[in-house]
């Protein structure tokens, strides 16, 4: 840092020297044209083509051992199979099913609504069980594809999970039932009063 001001020093000092002295001829010129020289360098280009194929290659092999690695070892139904799995016929049965079973569990949340919370998670813990047994018997066929008992093991259990369904459905439209009564007739007695 003391260089700098020791310079500095120097050129105060000696101002009227600086500012008496011109360049040599010429000068001015060969400072242009090296100027002009330097702007119309055009500046080196890298090509990125390579890299970025070879960073895209590295990321669809990535990609594709991901998901052939999520589809044959992690996927939680890895080791089940479905019914629609099996034949065409079956997937419409399984779909019909799967819906019917659907609209059973909405219409059921929907009647719930004066119910009590302890007893609709049992029946919804109830619903879980049949579905773990279900999903038993995916791994069965998964297993022996070709074993009609297991299948139609599936398609029974299909039909027993929509016949508890609408029983316990008629069951809790009757208690509903019941209850609108019981409140119509309060509402009733309290009018006549």
């Amino acid at each position: 840092m003391s260089g700098m001001k020791d310079i500095e020093k120097l050129i105060r000092e000696n101002v009227d020297f600086f500012n008496s002295e011109e360049p040599f001829e010429g000068h001015f010129e060969r400072f242009s044209a090296r100027l002009e020289a330097r702007q119309f360098v055009a500046p080196r280009r890298v090509n990125i083509t390579p890299h970025l194929l070879k960073a895209a290659a590295v990321a669809i092999m990535i990609t594709l051992s991901s998901l052939w690695t999520w589809e044959h070892v992690l996927s939680p139904d890895a080791n089940k199979m479905t019914l629609s799995e099996v034949s065409p016929e079956y997937r419409e049965v399984e779909q019909y099913y799967v819906h019917q079973v659907s609209l059973m569990v909405d219409e059921i949340e929907g009647i719930w609504i004066n119910g009590q919370p302890e007893d609709k998670q049992i029946l919804m813990d109830e619903l879980e069980e049949m579905d773990k047994t279900y999903e038993d018997l995916q791994e069965d066929l998964k297993a022996n594809p070709n074993d009609e008992r297991v299948i139609n093991a599936m398609v029974e259990h299909y039909q027993r999970k929509v016949e508890v369904m609408n029983y316990i459905l008629s069951q809790l439209k009757e208690i509903q039932n019941n209850n609108e009564n019981q409140i119509n007739n309060e509402n009733y007695e309290t009018v006549r009063l």
